[in-house]
């Protein structure tokens, strides 16, 4: 063999290597929360195929990711406790006490402390991860919901259902330092990339607000329009932001359907019809897909982002909620 010939295999073995790496990089695991089940389906983030069912708590719903990827942590609302899960073993590791009536979750930027919605209790709980001891309770208002910490991870943003506001809060102070009125029922806080807006989801008022971060007033609202479907069926919940930060996707509930959102116009382009009652959305690592859980029929709509076109179905258990996504 020549050394010519020899350097084109070295080369395209590099190449095949390169590929290869970079695809695994990509190599996700899917966490599905399934409040009726009492479960957490996972599911391979290549094939989608189910890898394992695990058992948790009573009634699972918000469901993160540790920034490590080590531990993936469960709220268990009727149980009123964290299930910690080991991303490599995917069994739970260790059980946290988070008060009465956990809903959903949020991480520092560090992934040291752990912010909870306690619904029952119109509480921010603030615990440390290591060692689940409580640091602070933040009175909040009623029924307390969807979390979102900024990136600076200076301040926490609390939705209360009931007393239909945002509530924002100072970390270190650990109080509350602004409340904004949204309309009724807010369900999901989400800070944009640059972290100039916080945009809240209100499931009953069908809207979603946008807030100024640090003015803490709403600057605009997003109102939806499905033909064919009664107004009081569309009903924000999940949201999230693609990758590029040009697009936002709102899961409208009832309505079966994720609108797409252009954020530099603030216009709906698009709606996506999904299952049935879908709740959360999530994005895979490379921002090619976005996952939207669907409560009553049982599975995930899997959507491809660059066509904005829902490609498939995967099932899950049952009730599905919340989705987190790990490498």
């Amino acid at each position: 063999m020549s050394f010519r010939s020899i350097r084109l295999l070295c080369v395209a073995g590099a190449f095949i290597c390169l590929s290869a790496a970079s695809s695994a990089a990509w190599a996700s695991r899917i966490f599905v929360s399934n409040e009726r089940d009492n479960t957490i389906t996972v599911l391979d983030g290549v094939s989608l195929s189910t890898i394992k069912t695990i058992p948790v708590g009573q009634r699972p719903r918000g469901i993160v990711i540790t920034p490590d990827g080590r531990e993936v942590l469960v709220c268990n609302g009727d149980s009123g406790d964290i299930s910690v899960i080991d991303a490599d073993k995917l069994e739970v590791s260790r059980t946290i006490d988070a008060g009465p009536d956990p809903e959903t979750l949020a991480l520092s930027p560090k992934g040291d402390i752990i912010y909870v919605s306690n619904e029952d209790d119109s509480m921010v709980t603030m615990l440390e991860r290591e060692t689940g001891k409580v640091l602070a309770k933040v009175p909040v208002g009623i029924e307390p919901e969807g979390l979102a910490v900024s990136a600076d991870g200076k301040t926490i943003v609390d939705v209360s259902e009931s007393t239909s506001m945002a509530h924002f809060i100072d970390a270190s102070a650990r109080m509350v330092v602004a409340n904004v009125l949204v309309d009724t029922r807010p369900r999901i806080a989400e800070y944009t990339h640059d972290g100039r807006e916080v945009w809240v989801t209100s499931e009953v008022g069908g809207t979603v607000a946008i807030i100024d971060s640090d003015e803490h007033v709403v600057k605009h609202k997003i109102n939806f329009e499905v033909a064919g479907i009664r107004k009081e069926l569309i009903s924000p919940v999940g949201l999230r932001f693609s990758l590029d930060g040009k697009l936002a996707f709102v899961a409208l509930g009832r309505a079966n359907r994720v609108a797409v959102i252009d954020v530099a116009s603030l216009k709906v382009i698009k709606y996506l019809l999904v299952g049935d009652r879908v709740w959360q959305l999530a994005l895979n690592l490379d921002g090619k897909t976005l996952y939207a859980a669907n409560g009553l029929t049982n599975d995930l709509s899997v959507i491809d982002v660059d066509n904005l076109k829902v490609v498939r179905s995967v099932p899950v258990g049952r009730l599905p909620w919340g989705i987190a996504i790990s490498p």
